[in-house]
């Protein structure tokens, strides 16, 4: 029953996230506003809602563990898995001007966390913090796409285009939008309850629980919207996916959920799991600035090395046990 829970809850978390983004793709759209904000903000939050949605209701039921290991895991497999997918389906060119800007904004988003798990904890007043400083930052992007074009610009432009149809209707996006929210809140309730129980089960922390079968879960869209772009020959916006992701999973999900719930980091995340992330985006970005692209045998490499880490998250478990 547990399983069927996590996976019933994986199926209504990705439709429900589909439906939401459609929705507010169509929003805002009808008020006129532009692709590349679109592509910026909109898309930026929608891939993520998953992730926030499944941090809130982890950290309001008592389960930081669960929280914390679905954004650190789920960056590591932006980094690894999707990044090192999308490579090997097409190498991924890398526009250097953008990777520059949202390179260094999620690198500094990422030193930002380790930080804070050293210090064990990220009280409300930390996570309001981090949120106002993703809202900066995306209200200095927007003004800037608006004022200036340059291959940032152009990058949320074609995010904004790789999005399917969403609809034209303003009672069909509001209903997109509402059905959307209330299916995401359902299946993250029912992702929790099967992962806690799958955990409690095989007696695996539920901080490996979240690193894994989580992260990987609430990591779908990221992996549906890279996966689209390198079969369109989009590089740029797989990148820009993946930068785009790791600093709202860090700033903005993990922000909002400290904010409503203090969280304490675990002592394996604090350790290990945040280094890797860490390792993963000081290895991932040198390789995108390396000749501006990502080539399928960096792709191999980033593949091979997310198998390497699950590896090792199976043999913690297994030692727990």
């Amino acid at each position: 029953m547990d399983f069927l829970f996590f996976f019933g809850g994986l199926i209504i978390l990705g439709v429900s996230g589909e439906a939401t983004l459609r929705g507010a793709v169509g929003l805002a759209k009808r008020f006129d506003i532009s692709p590349a904000v679109i592509g910026l903000t909109v898309v930026g939050f929608g891939t993520s809602l998953p992730e926030l949605v499944v941090c809130i209701e982890a950290a309001i039921g008592g389960k930081p563990d669960l929280a914390i290991g679905n954004i650190v895991g789920s960056n590591i497999a932006n980094i690894l898995l999707i990044l090192g997918v999308g490579a090997l389906i097409f190498p991924l060119t890398c526009d250097p001007r953008s990777v520059r800007r949202d390179g260094l904004a999620m690198m500094l988003a990422t030193g930002l966390c380790v930080v804070l798990a050293i210090l064990g904890e990220i009280r409300p007043w930390i996570g309001v913090a981090m949120v106002v400083v993703l809202v900066t930052y995306l209200g200095w992007s927007y003004k800037h796409d608006r004022t200036a074009r340059d291959a940032a610009t152009e990058l949320h432009e074609k995010e904004a285009e790789d999005l399917p149809e969403a609809p034209k209707k303003l009672s069909l996006n509001l209903l997109y939008i509402v059905l959307g929210l209330i299916g995401l809140t359902w299946g993250a309730s029912l992702l929790i309850d099967g992962a806690t129980g799958i955990a409690r089960d095989f007696g695996v922390p539920e901080s490996i629980i979240g690193l894994t079968l989580i992260a990987l879960g609430t990591s779908l869209p990221e992996l549906f919207a890279t996966v689209i772009a390198a079969l369109r020959h989009h590089g740029d916006v797989a990148v820009g996916n993946v930068l785009g992701s790791n600093m709202f999973n860090i700033l903005g999900t993990l922000g909002a959920t400290a904010a409503i719930e203090p969280l304490t980091f675990a002592a394996d995340i604090q350790s290990i799991d945040v280094w890797v992330m860490l390792a993963a985006t000081a290895v991932a970005l040198p390789l995108m600035v390396t000749g501006w692209r990502v080539s399928r045998t960096e792709g191999a490499f980033l593949l091979c090395a997310y198998m390497l880490y699950v590896g090792s998250l199976t043999m913690r478990g297994v030692i727990d046990v």
